[in-house]
């Protein structure tokens, strides 16, 4: 490698996807992303999984259940990733209750890459988040 910037630079810490997931940043969709077909372990950031996943009150009067919700969530990843299987990262809409009890486009991303270990995992964020 080399001819960064910070090449030589100490590193100060280092924020893994492990620690990530006990403390409650990323939400770990593992077991039901394997129900689909994805073969790799699957994380959600907090704030998409709030959005798309978690009951928010309109979702409930909605008659929404959390398992059809991570199901419309990690369906569409199916679908994003056979449509992009040559790139590591990819947008895809979501349709969810959020606000309204009319549902709405929420646009997520997927970013595939080394885990922890170098191993492969997804990501699934809200398409501005970093």
């Amino acid at each position: 490698m080399g001819g960064g910037i910070f090449d030589d630079a100490d590193v100060i810490s280092r924020y893994t996807r492990a620690q990530a997931i006990r403390e409650g940043t990323l939400i770990d969709v593992t077991a039901a992303a394997r129900e689909h077909g994805i073969k790799y372990p699957v994380a959600i950031t907090v704030m998409a999984h709030r959005t798309c996943v978690a009951l928010t009150p309109a979702a409930e009067r909605a008659g929404n259940d959390l398992t059809g919700r991570l199901c419309d969530v990690l369906t569409m990843l199916v679908h994003g990733i056979r449509r992009n299987r040559d790139k590591s990262e990819f947008s895809f809409t979501v349709c969810c209750v959020v606000d309204e009890i009319e549902a709405e486009d929420v646009e997520l991303r997927a970013v595939a890459g080394g885990g922890d270990n170098g191993e492969p995992v997804v990501t699934v964020m809200l398409d501005w988040e970093d």
